[in-house]
């Protein structure tokens, strides 16, 4: 994950000193239509690692004058750190599968990014690949620095048998409603099932609301970001449901207020997660589960319930001197087929429209997978806008102080965050 506000000034401070102090850059113009060896970097999940690999040594064996060398992007305290210092010091790989949405902005204003929108066929391919799923991804100015990759739609993960052991339908669970789901988590804890409902991170690191508020408020909202044409949306009816919805679970000690040092829902000391289809294989051998929509105050139906996608994407960056190699790597690491042979291997889902329709075979033999599937046509992407982490931590300071500890009115909090986030979007919309 990015790293707080101090690194993100840092990275920004220092971009305009990165060909000083780094190589220097490439000529676009060449480097557009230019062929030859590339390296990419790869994210350290073992499953992707073992796809990348695959997937390149296909691409070296009918490429021979064009070879790609594999690399897991280097160590730092963060990913994004790393790719943040890589483009000040002009050492970036060309493709990375492993770029949050959330970090492009910052990228941005690095100019560390190649924008694919400049490809002749950059944004036909972006499109027919993830259809509408794709236009929260385009960048303000209308292009696209970013080709959505992959994502992992946040659910509700429950384990059977501790709904079982609290005298409650494991296959048929009441929680569509935050009514019915507060009930729910009442009688888990109360029976002594487990300590807890559901233990999210109640730490205020920015990044945290993407797994409490923010799929709660894209299904209470019907998709809404959290920011959008350039206005906080969260200071509204929806926000303030979601909100009071998270406050009562912490009032109630159904969520504690602590860390919990470990994977509560697999150690047995909650009884559900908010999570995404890679948890399934993770809880496989460990966990009896079983997967539902995030709740909503009125219980709506599971194709009309949205939630945060929690998408990566795989992004091209301006240190890289083969370009069309790169651009022509990165459709063919995303084709169909080998789209079909990451869900294989990795149960995480390809940004394409109707994934059960098209890999029928692999959603027959993994049904708990097509829930997933269904949800990954409705997701709310965080938005793509400057000061993307300030943003986030403002929001987040909020969320903490007042829906985690209760200290204040939580729709007081809200409107003090909406209030600060429009300042900070009019300081970074400001060229000035």
């Amino acid at each position: 994950m990015l790293r707080r506000t101090a690194y993100a000034l840092l990275v920004l401070a220092l971009a305009g000193t990165a060909t000083a102090c780094g190589r220097s850059a490439p000529v676009p113009e060449a480097a557009a239509t230019a062929r030859g060896p590339i390296t990419v970097w790869l994210s350290n999940n073992a499953q992707e690692v073992a796809w990348g690999e695959k997937m390149i040594a296909a691409w070296n064996k009918s490429h021979p004058g064009e070879h790609v060398e594999a690399q897991q992007i280097p160590a730092g305290k963060t990913s994004e750190e790393a790719i943040s210092a890589s483009i000040i010091a002009g050492t970036s790989a060309c493709l990375v599968f492993n770029t949050a949405p959330a970090s492009v902005p910052t990228f941005e204003k690095q100019n560390g990014l190649v924008p694919l929108s400049d490809f002749p066929d950059g944004d036909a391919y972006i499109q027919e690949r993830g259809g509408a799923l794709t236009d929260q991804y385009r960048s303000p100015d209308g292009k696209f620095y970013q080709l959505p990759w992959k994502s992992n739609p946040v659910m509700i993960l429950y384990n059977k048998k501790i709904f079982e052991k609290a005298g409650l339908d494991p296959e048929h669970p009441r929680l569509a409603t935050y009514e019915q789901f507060l009930e729910t988590s009442r009688t888990l804890v109360r029976s002594g099932a487990a300590k807890a409902a559901i233990w999210p991170a109640p730490s205020s690191e920015f990044f945290q609301s993407w797994f409490d508020f923010y799929p709660a408020f894209a299904a209470e909202s019907g998709g809404r970001q959290l920011v959008e044409d350039g206005k906080p949306q969260f200071d509204s009816p929806a926000g303030r449901r979601a909100a009071a919805f998270w406050r009562t679970l912490y009032a109630e000690k159904l969520a504690p207020q602590e860390l919990y040092p470990g994977d509560a829902l697999n150690d047995g000391k909650a009884a559900m997660a908010t999570v995404g289809p890679w948890a399934v294989s993770a809880y496989k051998d460990s966990v009896d589960i079983g997967v539902v929509p995030v709740p909503t105050s009125t219980g709506k139906p599971p194709e009309d319930t949205y939630s945060f996608g929690d998408e990566k994407s795989a992004a091209m960056f301006s240190a890289c001197r083969n370009r069309a190699t790169a651009w022509d790597l990165l459709k063919f690491a995303t084709s169909a087929q080998q789209d079909g042979t990451f869900l294989d291997e990795t149960g995480q889902m390809p940004m394409r429209e109707d994934l059960t329709a098209r890999y029928p075979a692999f959603f027959d033999e993994n049904p708990l997978y097509k829930t997933f599937a269904r949800q990954a046509e409705r997701i709310v992407e965080v938005p793509n806008v400057p000061g993307s982490v300030d943003i986030w931590q403002a929001f987040r300071d909020a969320w903490t102080k007042s829906v985690v500890f209760g200290d204040g009115s939580t729709d007081t909090a809200l409107r003090k965050a909406s209030d600060k986030i429009t300042k900070l979007l009019d300081e970074y919309g400001d060229p000035a």
